[in-house]
C-alpha cells in the first residue's frame, strides 16, 4: 500500500499518529472532565466543547497565513508541536480552576492550528512531482488512516489512567456519581436539605473501604479523585505529543521535498503561479465546498458530545461477555491480529515467510483472546468513552479497503471525482443518523428526566453500527476534501487553504452545541433528525454544483490517468 509512496509520507503518517493520540485521548474525556470536575451540565460542558474544537481548526488559518508568508511549512509544523506540549502539560496538572483549564484549552488549540493544516499542506505538496500525482487520493486516505490508529488507542488510554487513580484510592468507577456529588455539595452549601438515600447508596457501592458516613467529605474527595484521574490522562497526551516531536525531528529531511516554496528545491509546472481568473475560479469552487462541510463537520463531531451523552444515558451499560470483547482492548488486539493474519494468510502475493510467521501468530492471538475471555463474568460493565475508539479502528480498517476500492475503479475509468465522492459521504452519514432517529423512537427526553437516570435502555449495537456508518461517510468526505483542496488550491494559498478546509471545519465544530442545547429541550429522536436534515441537504446541494467543482479539477485527472496508462 506504501510501495508507491515518497518516503515523506510515512513520516508524516507516524508523526500525525502520536499528535491524533494525544489529541484523542483528550477529546474522549472533555465533557465528562468538565462535568466531573466543574459541575457543568450538558449544554456548559457542550459550550467549551464546541469552542475548543472551533478553536482547533479555526486557527489553522491563522497557521497556513504564517507558513505561507514568514515561517513556511516545517517551522511553523514544529511550533505548532511545541506549543501543543505546553498545552498539555497545564492540562495534566490537577488543582487549577476552569479558567486555567480553558487557557490550556486554547493554547493546544492554537497549536494545532500551526500543525495541522500546515501538515497536510507538506503531504499534498509530496505529490505535485508528476509520478506521484495519480497516488494523491490514495495518499491521503493513509494518511488519515494514521490519525485513526492513534485514535484508537485513546478512549482505552483514558478510561485506563482515570480508573486506575481511582482504584489506587480505593473507589470504583461510577459515571453518574460526580453529578450527584456536586448537587449533594451545592445543595449543603446553600442550606437547603436534600434527600441523601440515592447518594449513600452509590457511595457505598464505589467505596472499597466500606461504607461510607461522612456523604459530604465522600462527595468532595470522589469528585477530587475522579477528575485528577482525567488530569493524569491528559498527561499521556502529553506524552504523546512528545513522541510525535521527536518522530518528527529526527525524520524532516523526508518531508523537506514538500516545503516546496522555501526549500529551495525547483518548482513542479503545478506549483507555478495562475492568473486571477484561474485562482477565482479555484477560490470559489472552494469555498462552495467549504461551506458545504460545515454542516457535515456539525453532524459528524457529534460523537463526542450527544453520541456520548445518548451512550451514557440511553445505552446499555451492562453487556454480554461476547459484546464486551469489542470495549476490551485485551481481548479486542488479539481478534484484530487474528483477522489480519487471516487475511494476510489468503491475500494473494504474501510471501511464503510472511505466512509462516502469520501462521504462527494467529494460534497465539486466539489463545491470549480466550485467556482474557475467559475472566470475563457473563455481564460486564462498559464505560461510555469506549464508544468512541469504534470510529478509528473502522477507520484503520475500512481504509485499505476502500483505497483499493478507488485504485480499481481508477483502472476501469470510473472512480467518482473528489467532489463527488464528498456528496456521497454527506448522503452516507445521513443515513448513520437515520438508523439513531430509529433506535431513539420512543425513548424519554432528558428534559422529562431531569437527574434520574434512564429506565429504558437499547442495545449497544445501534450506536456501533451509526458509529460504523458515520466511519464510511467520513473516509469519502474528509480524506477526499483534504486532497481536493490540495490539487485545487492556487500554489501561492496552498497552507492557506488547507487552513480554510479547517476552518470550514470549524464553524461545524461551534454548531455541534446545537446538538447539546436541543439535547435538553426536544425529543431524542428530533435531535437525531436536525443532523439527518443537514447532512442530506448538502449532499443535494454537493450535486447541484457536481460540474462546476469537477471542472477545476477533472481535466487534470483524466490526463493524469491517461499518462499513467501510457506508461504503464
Amino acid at each position: 500500500m506504501l510501495k508507491e509512496h515518497p518516503k515523506g509520507l510515512v513520516v508524516a503518517f507516524f508523526a500525525n499518529m502520536g499528535e491524533r493520540f494525544g489529541f484523542y485521548t483528550m477529546m474522549a474525556i472533555l465533557v465528562l472532565f468538565l462535568q466531573a470536575k466543574y459541575g457543568l451540565d450538558e449544554d456548559g460542558a457542550g459550550w467549551i466543547y464546541g469552542i475548543f474544537y472551533f478553536s482547533i481548526y479555526a486557527l489553522a488559518l491563522v497557521g497556513g497565513f504564517v507558513a505561507d508568508r514568514f515561517a513556511g511549512l516545517n517551522k511553523t509544523i514544529f511550533i505548532g508541536i511545541l506549543t501543543m506540549v505546553f498545552g498539555y502539560i497545564i492540562m495534566s496538572i490537577p488543582g487549577f480552576g476552569l479558567s486555567v483549564s480553558v487557557v490550556a484549552l486554547l493554547i493546544i488549540a492554537f497549536g494545532n492550528g500551526l500543525f495541522k493544516g500546515n501538515l497536510q499542506a507538506l503531504v499534498g505538496n509530496l505529490y505535485e512531482e508528476k509520478k506521484y500525482r495519480h497516488l494523491r487520493d490514495s495518499a491521503f486516505s493513509i494518511f488519515y488512516m494514521g490519525i485513526n490508529i492513534g485514535a484508537f488507542f485513546a478512549p482505552s488510554a483514558a478510561t485506563g489512567m482515570r480508573n486506575f487513580w481511582l482504584k489506587t484510592n480505593a473507589y470504583k468507577y461510577d459515571g453518574s456519581l460526580p453529578e450527584h456529588c456536586h448537587n449533594f455539595i451545592n445543595a449543603n452549601e446553600a442550606g437547603k436539605s436534600i434527600d441523601s438515600t440515592l447518594l449513600q447508596s452509590l457511595a457505598d457501592k464505589v467505596s472499597l473501604n466500606g461504607q461510607s458516613s461522612d456523604l459530604l467529605a465522600f462527595a468532595h474527595d470522589y469528585i477530587n479523585v475522579f477528575s485528577t484521574g482525567y488530569h493524569y490522562a491528559f498527561g499521556i497526551a502529553a506524552v504523546a505529543m512528545v513522541v510525535s516531536m521527536i518522530v518528527y525531528i529526527l525524520f524532516k529531511k523526508y518531508l523537506l521535498a514538500g516545503d516546496i516554496l522555501t526549500s529551495g528545491n525547483k518548482i513542479p509546472e503545478t506549483m507555478k503561479p495562475m492568473s486571477k481568473s484561474q485562482e477565482k475560479e479555484r477560490l470559489i469552487a472552494l469555498g462552495l465546498v467549504f461551506l458545504t462541510v460545515i454542516f457535515f463537520w456539525m453532524s459528524f463531531h457529534q460523537n463526542g458530545l450527544t453520541l456520548t451523552y445518548f451512550a451514557r444515558d440511553y445505552t446499555n451499560d451492562m453487556v454480554s461477555n461476547i459484546s464486551f470483547l469489542f470495549f476490551d482492548l485485551k481481548t479486542f488486539i488479539p481478534i484484530i491480529a487474528v483477522i489480519i493474519g487471516i487475511v494476510l494468510l489468503i491475500k494473494k502475493g504474501t510471501t511464503k515467510q510472511t505466512k509462516i510467521i502469520v501462521a504462527s501468530l494467529i494460534p497465539a492471538g486466539v489463545l491470549f483472546g480466550y485467556y482474557f475471555f475467559s475472566k470475563f463474568s457473563s455481564e460486564m460493565q462498559i464505560e461510555p468513552e469506549l464508544f468512541a475508539q469504534f470510529n478509528p479502528i473502522f477507520i484503520v480498517f475500512l481504509t485499505p479497503i476502500v483505497v483499493a476500492l478507488f485504485q480499481r475503479w481508477n483502472q476501469r475509468g470510473i472512480e467518482p471525482s473528489s467532489p463527488k465522492k464528498i456528496g456521497i459521504g454527506m448522503f452516507l452519514a445521513s443515513f448513520g443518523f437515520v438508523l439513531l432517529l430509529a433506535a431513539s423512537l420512543g425513548l424519554t427526553s432528558p428534559a422529562e428526566l431531569g437527574d434520574d437516570p434512564s429506565p429504558e435502555r437499547v442495545s449497544e449495537y445501534w450506536l456501533v453500527t451509526t458509529y460504523f456508518i458515520l466511519t464510511v461517510a467520513e473516509l469519502f468526505l474528509s480524506p477526499m476534501g483534504i486532497s481536493f483542496v490540495s490539487k485545487v488550491a492556487p500554489p501561492r494559498f496552498k497552507g492557506l487553504m488547507q487552513g480554510g478546509w479547517l476552518a470550514a471545519t470549524a464553524l461545524g465544530n461551534l454548531l455541534i452545541v446545537v446538538g447539546s442545547t436541543m439535547w435538553l429541550k426536544i425529543e431524542i429522536w428530533q435531535v437525531w433528525l436536525i443532523f439527518v436534515v443537514c447532512t442530506s441537504a448538502s449532499g443535494a446541494f454537493i450535486f447541484s454544483i457536481l460540474k462546476r467543482l469537477e471542472k477545476v479539477t477533472g481535466d487534470s485527472d483524466k490526463k493524469i490517468i491517461k499518462e499513467k496508462t501510457t506508461n504503464e
